[in-house]
């Protein structure tokens, strides 16, 4: 298949699998529908997590070995708080992951776009875009592995007040089926500001 022609099938798949993350019963959004405002939605985030963090070794290889690590993240307030930036550094058996992401709230769609930088290598992935519904967060986007690409998923979900989980799932069928391969748990530092009562 021609290159132009897969970028056309990613994205069709992308878009449906957005549309059904929605779920059946919510409508489509119209032209002229006001998008909810979520500038705030990450405002629980603010400040300083203990990370544990478990990734899978080699995605999409049908291989299950595991790898952890610990350490923390920490997310900070910037341009006015229409955008946070997270500080991610843990540590383990198979080495260390360093990295930031850069979170950009879209006022004209009410959605967020995620970007990850992993230090290693200085580069940026493609960004995520989605949103939080009834206090669960999805965001979608494509990512290439070992050359093709694939679609990925990554939730935010509340575990209770000062705990989240935050996961990662590649499909390579457009979203017909998902394999889990980056799970975190962040737990709030007893020092850190309280603002999970925002969520």
């Amino acid at each position: 298949m021609k290159p132009l022609a897969v970028a056309v099938v990613l994205s069709a798949s992308l878009a449906v699998v957005q549309a059904n993350a929605a779920g059946p019963d919510v409508p489509a959004a119209s032209p002229s529908a006001v998008p909810r405002d979520g500038q705030h939605d990450f405002d629980w985030e603010i400040g300083t997590w203990d990370t544990r963090l478990k990734r899978l070794r080699e995605p999409l290889s049908g291989k299950t070995d595991w790898v952890e690590y610990t350490g923390a993240s920490v997310v900070k307030p910037v341009m006015g708080a229409r955008a946070n930036l997270v500080e991610l550094d843990v540590r383990g058996s198979a080495g260390r992951i360093a990295g930031v992401s850069l979170r950009l709230y879209q006022p004209a769609s009410g959605q967020w776009t995620l970007h990850f930088a992993n230090l290693a290598n200085g580069l940026m992935t493609d960004p995520m875009h989605g949103a939080f519904k009834d206090g669960q967060g999805g965001f979608y986007g494509r990512d290439t592995v070992n050359g093709r690409v694939v679609l990925v998923r990554f939730l935010i979900v509340r575990i209770d007040a000062g705990k989240w989980r935050f996961e990662q799932a590649y499909s390579a069928d457009g979203g017909e089926r998902w394999e889990t391969n980056w799970i975190a748990v962040d737990t709030r530092r007893e020092d850190g500001p309280a603002r999970a009562d925002r969520r």
